[in-house]
């Protein structure tokens, strides 16, 4: 009977194994990120050295999909740690009661300042922590640019540049969350209407719309396009690693905290208070300093021992825009999804409007001599339809319509607004090329 009983505890422990269940005895902490292997691989030996015993389980998902994954998972949380860029995230974390609320050492909190400009480094509740602060910008290839002979980026607005048409490189904002930060930014810079006209306009100068924020970097790195959008330690790391490639801050930016938040109902609540204390304690904040992830800790007298050279977002002048964090996470679902129908999906639609009115545009400038108030009004006509969006201010920010995207109930609504609004862009579009290319003829 003995021999029976250690068997059937055996073949247990085997199928518990195969299946992926973790014996009693093992000390992890779960944790939910978006941010690169770069990173995360730094942070995993650093910590598992500092606490024996303990594994850092990484789940890696895009900034949306954790967001999601967490919302899904609430009645048995398989997860212990949130931890990404984008400040609104963990609102929307937050306002679903999803976070547990902590309280780090006070020798930890007494050398974070409350705020970064006018931007809280943390959320007072303690739901979520700033663990580094970030800039959106601009990088770009300086053997491109020399080669393409084209001017360096310095603000959004050179991204509208006819010159720069086919040269930059943006990645989806439903798909990574800091370049979603970086299209709130620009709204709430330029307001909405004009905001949407410079994001339709740089849309149509892309090259390419990558799926991964990774992928905008390795693209400007190598030189497969020129410039790229980029949150600052995209392009700070290039640089510290050697490569041929310049940042910039334009005036009209944020700078908001990337933060960590402890899961509420986590199967593993001790580790994770331990890792939250690990990435705002000294030796967490100077890893930020590696040239392989190269961000900006939340302590400002450890930049006294910076590289040479490393920007210090406590004493430059940086931002511009005062960032609505509030707004920006109610808002999300439908500036992602518009983004998506109005450009992502129509990509090739838009750019080929942009350069028929390009072309126009070129026309009427060497037509000397000739009428061209026809073929103006023609351009105009173009450009008010490509830089059209079908939804305005209030509509963006009305509950019942953001509902729709977080509430399968609303399914159908959701999907009634994407159709109309892919509809919307394809019509708008092929006219505003059709319209450009009369006002070419026009010229003649």
């Amino acid at each position: 009977m003995g021999r029976v009983i250690r068997t059937l505890v055996m073949v247990g422990v085997a199928l518990g194994l195969a299946g992926g269940v973790v014996s009693a005895g093992t000390k992890e902490v779960i944790v939910v990120t978006s941010f690169p292997k770069e990173l995360f691989e730094n942070y995993r030996k650093a910590f598992e050295a500092k606490h024996a015993g303990v594994t850092m389980v990484i789940n890696a998902k895009q900034t949306n999909a954790g967001v999601t994954y967490l919302q899904e998972t609430k009645a048995k949380p398989a997860a212990d740690i949130f931890w990404v860029s984008a400040p609104d995230a963990f609102q929307a974390l937050k306002t679903d009661g999803l976070l547990e609320k902590y309280s780090p050492p006070k020798e930890i909190l007494a050398r974070i300042p409350a705020k970064i400009g006018a931007f809280p480094i943390s959320d007072p509740d303690g739901t979520y922590f700033g663990f580094a602060v970030s800039g959106y910008g601009l990088m770009w290839n300086k053997p491109y640019m020399q080669a393409h002979k084209l001017p360096e980026p310095k603000e959004w607005t050179d991204l509208t540049d006819p010159r720069y048409h086919g040269h930059l490189v943006i990645s989806a904002p439903s798909r990574s969350g800091t370049t979603h930060l970086t299209i709130e930014v620009i709204l709430q810079a330029y307001g909405w209407e004009k905001g949407w006209a410079l994001l339709l306009n740089s849309g149509g100068n892309m090259g390419s719309i990558t799926e991964r924020s990774f992928g905008v970097p390795e693209a400007v790195n190598t030189g497969q396009y020129g410039i790229g959008v980029v949150i600052d330690f995209f392009g700070l790391s290039a640089i510290a690693s050697g490569f041929p490639v310049d940042f910039v801050y334009p005036s009209l930016t944020s700078v908001v905290p990337a933060s960590v938040g402890i899961v509420k109902g986590g199967p593993n609540p001790e580790n994770a208070r331990a890792f939250v204390n690990f990435l705002l304690g000294e030796e967490g904040q100077m890893l930020l300093f590696s040239k392989e992830i190269a961000r900006l800790p939340v302590i400002p007298d450890l930049y006294a021992r910076a590289p040479g050279g490393y920007p210090n977002p406590f004493k430059m002048k940086m931002g511009g825009v005062d960032f609505n964090n509030k707004l920006s996470s109610g808002r999300r679902n439908v500036v992602n999804s518009m983004f998506d129908h109005l450009i992502t999906f129509r990509h090739a639609e838009l750019k080929a409007a942009w350069g028929a009115i390009y072309r126009a545009e070129e026309g009427i400038a060497k037509a000397a001599g000739k009428d061209v108030t026809q073929a103006k009004a023609l351009v105009a006509e173009a450009r008010r339809l490509v830089s059209s969006v079908p939804v305005d201010v209030r509509k963006a920010n009305d509950k019942e319509v953001n509902a729709a995207f977080t509430d399968k109930a609303k399914a159908d609504a959701k999907s009634k607004l994407e159709t109309e609004w892919d509809t919307f862009a394809k019509a708008n579009y092929g006219k505003a090329k059709e319209v450009a290319e009369k006002a070419v003829a026009a010229i003649r």
